[in-house]
């Protein structure tokens, strides 16, 4: 568990308010970089678009079809993104480096030719009115963003922040420019610079997986034939995702929130824009959860277990897990307020930004429970960070389908009630999870010592 961690405490191991906001920094850009990336690369292309006077259903063609082409591939590709890591991370305990990269071909292909037929079936059958680019452009960028998915969760377990954050950087600006360049061809141009970008990005990750892990072998179904083992992990990818999500899905194709735009495609502008602009706000509070959850946790965590492996004592063993559970308290402390730090800037910041954007000060109040939304969001990720470090895989599952159903639930009742309670679905159902998953943790830190000797 070194990578990330050990370069944080050396940036920390230098004293000063200078070091410790370099090392914030560097946390959030390699923790929420690729995201924050992604949504200010999309929005300045519509922005330098609308300048060279692109026509606004184009440009409205273009950032919903991306968005819906992000939603659902990390939704289909979620089966394999926690899941295929955790048995690479297996593998690598074993020793079996010469797994690594045929496993990874094997399921790039599996995943390749899955989503190669749901999204020609979807695109060349539901989108006739539409250009053959657009179809054939939309449908090889799914493809591309489900393979993307699985080799940045991939690299990400392996501790490749950094390299991840550059590749996002270098191929966003890039697709930036391709798309403003091509604009002059509407959304079919945009679309094309946009999956440039994603072929420069997934061929630099695969790159890296080249270089990082080489083998003689090309393909190899040991991750399928072992899929069993980690059935758990294939439905917290589903779920997970998906109880994100839904929430936004249901208002894109409640007729009342949205509009239609192209094919089945609907888009719904007074819950889009709110949840987007609170989004921005994660970057402090992600960086505060991978400085701490990297640094003073996984310390002590690996003292702990070092000490069970090894036979260290009883007091010492006790020690450490004390230690581990004072660094998660001190840590959820310290996301929780400089996450309510951040929140309070937006609040200040964010009805200015919705004004130009034209949305009606009766739905500014969306954006603020939207901004609470974020907050626990980073709470609950940290949660099932932690719960993933103690390999409670079934509690993870069961927050995430948790999290789902409580979405979906909620998300239907405010829909109900009318526009003064959109947003609160969300909100409410990261409350309720966040909740249970902070007394379920106290409850397996009061019993670590027991679980790990007698359960395994």
């Amino acid at each position: 568990m070194a990578g990330i961690g050990f370069e944080l405490r050396k940036i920390l191991s230098r004293r000063g308010y200078t070091h410790l906001l370099e090392a914030y920094i560097y946390a959030g850009v390699i923790s929420s970089g690729p995201w924050l990336i992604s949504i200010v690369g999309i929005a300045l292309i519509g922005m330098l678009s609308l300048n060279l006077v692109v026509p606004k259903v184009f440009l409205q063609q273009f950032q919903v079809s991306v968005t819906y082409l992000f939603v659902f591939s990390l939704i289909f590709s979620g089966a394999f993104q926690f899941s295929y890591v955790r048995y690479i991370a297996d593998r690598l305990f074993e020793r079996r480096t010469d797994l690594v990269l045929p496993t990874f071909m094997a399921t790039l292909l599996v995943l390749t030719l899955i989503s190669l037929v749901v999204a020609a079936v979807v695109f060349f059958g539901f989108f006739a009115e539409m250009s053959l680019v657009y179809r054939v452009v939309m449908t090889s960028s799914f493809v591309l963003l489900c393979n993307i998915w699985i080799a940045v969760i991939f690299l990400t377990g392996m501790k490749k922040h950094r390299e991840i954050a550059g590749l996002f950087l270098l191929s966003y600006v890039i697709l930036t420019i391709l798309a403003i360049a091509l604009s002059d061809y509407g959304a079919d141009g945009l679309l094309i610079g946009f999956w440039f970008g994603q072929v420069l990005l997934f061929t630099g990750v695969l790159r890296l997986i080249l270089i990082c892990y080489p083998s003689h072998d090309v393909f190899s179904t040991d991750f399928f034939r072992r899929l069993r083992e980690y059935r758990t992990l294939v439905g917290v990818g589903i779920f997970f995702n998906l109880g994100i999500w839904v929430d936004k899905i249901m208002f894109w194709y409640y007729p009342p929130t949205s509009d239609p735009l192209v094919g089945l495609f609907r888009f719904s502008p007074i819950y889009d824009f709110p949840i987007a602009v609170a989004y921005l706000s994660i970057f402090p509070g992600m960086a505060a959860f991978l400085l701490r959850i990297e640094t003073d946790f996984v310390e002590y965590y690996q003292q702990f277990y070092d000490a069970v492996r090894e036979g260290g004592t009883l007091d010492h063993i006790q020690e450490m897990r004390n230690e581990m559970v004072w660094s998660i308290q001190q840590g959820v402390l310290e996301i929780i307020k400089i996450q309510l730090l951040a929140m309070l800037c937006f609040f200040a910041a964010g009805g200015y930004v919705l004004d130009q954007m034209g949305i009606p000060r009766l739905h500014h109040p969306l954006l603020y429970i939207d901004l609470v939304s974020v907050a626990l969001h980073v709470v609950m990720v940290s949660l099932l960070s932690i719960f993933f470090y103690l390999d409670a895989q079934r509690t993870v599952l069961k927050l995430s389908l948790m999290l789902l159903v409580l979405n979906a639930l909620l998300t239907a009742i405010s829909m109900h009630l009318g526009p003064f309670y959109y947003g609160y679905g969300f909100a409410l159902a990261l409350l309720v999870v966040s909740t249970v998953g902070m007394m379920d943790l106290n409850k397996r830190l009061d019993r670590l010592e027991y679980i790990t000797f007698m359960l395994r």
